[in-house]
């Protein structure tokens, strides 16, 4: 069986110094994380992150820069995380769309309340991608190619 990672996008959302995240409940447990997920067959990764933030915070989200790609080998599960962290802008919450399943809320945090919350945080990755925003890694869209295929 040939091995393949699980992609997931995350939005890294700042405004006035706090971080949009989102607390959603795994296995029982209120855990921290970027509005993320995963890929989902045919789409594009700049597609994958607008539409995770806006299913998790209700906030439609423009992605404007790569903040970073992150390989996260989750060894309790025997899975490997390839993590790309895009930052950009939000919009305000749309009036009465529901949060996915599993979001319980979504939260504003500055990166010192988020260091002292790493216990509940999704992934290793959630500090890692807010620290690497504020040391002000940004890449351009355009690194990212993504081809169709064309049928003849």
């Amino acid at each position: 069986m040939r091995w393949k990672p699980n992609v997931t996008v995350a939005a890294v959302i700042e405004r006035d110094g706090k971080f949009l995240l989102v607390e959603e409940e795994i296995d029982g447990a209120l855990m921290l994380n970027q509005p993320a997920g995963h890929l989902e067959r045919g789409e594009t990764l700049v597609a994958a992150v607008a539409r995770e933030a806006l299913e998790e915070t209700a906030c439609s989200f423009t992605p404007e820069f790569l903040v970073g790609i992150y390989q996260w080998p989750d060894t309790a599960q025997d899975v490997t995380y390839m993590r790309f962290a895009f930052c950009g802008s939000a919009g305000e919450p749309a009036p009465g769309r529901a949060l996915d399943a599993g979001i319980m809320r979504t939260l504003w945090m500055s990166r010192d309340e988020i260091f002292a919350s790493r216990a509940r945080h999704r992934s290793v990755y959630v500090l890692a991608c807010v620290d690497d925003y504020l040391a002000g890694q940004r890449h351009p869209l355009g690194l990212l190619q993504h081809y169709r295929v064309v049928s003849s």
